[in-house]
């Protein structure tokens, strides 16, 4: 053998030489692939924990939100049965089948039709252990010929009204009372 092929041998088994007894070479993961396997690992889980949690959240304020409204329903038809102005007025409260407190109170204006008020509903829900009450203010209009105060205005308002729909049939000209 020549010197030139005894060196090209020795060059092929040196970079032939991290085999293992089998022939083939050992494959490995090194440290710097292990660990950005780990921090991508470790980054799938908090999004995945943290998607989770917003999902619990989520259904608390749904399942929460849920409650307050029957709560409300329940207020609101204490207020729409109630009959009497005054005691409509004073307000209430009721304790809920939740263990919660339901606060309400009104306030009613009369409107320029007669018979026709606006009314303010506030109610206001407080929760054993949020520090904060849930409120809800809504405004609607009641038809209750029972609630009058002043009965000459309410004959007034009802007079205006007469006059304003003949008005507007064409018997009763602007200005001219019947």
């Amino acid at each position: 053998m020549t010197l030139r092929a005894t060196y090209f041998r020795m060059r092929c088994a040196a970079v032939r030489s991290p085999r293992s007894h089998g022939g083939t070479r050992r494959r490995a993961f090194t440290l710097l692939e292990v660990l950005l396997s780990l921090a991508i690992f470790a980054f799938a889980a908090v999004v995945l924990a943290s998607s989770y949690l917003n999902i619990l959240i989520g259904y608390d304020a749904v399942s929460r939100g849920a409650l307050v409204g029957e709560d409300l329903a329940f207020a609101r038809q204490l207020v729409l049965l109630q009959p009497d102005r005054k005691k409509l007025e004073e307000g209430g409260d009721f304790e809920t089948v939740g263990g919660r407190r339901a606060t309400w109170r009104v306030e009613i204006k009369s409107t320029n039709v007669g018979d026709l008020y606006d009314v303010d509903f506030t109610c206001e829900i407080t929760e054993p252990g949020r520090a904060l009450p849930d409120k809800v203010t809504q405004t609607f209009r009641l038809l209750r010929p029972t609630w009058v105060v002043d009965a000459g205005e309410q004959g007034k308002l009802k007079e205006e009204m007469k006059t304003r729909i003949l008005e507007m049939q064409g018997k009763l000209k602007a200005g001219q009372m019947k």
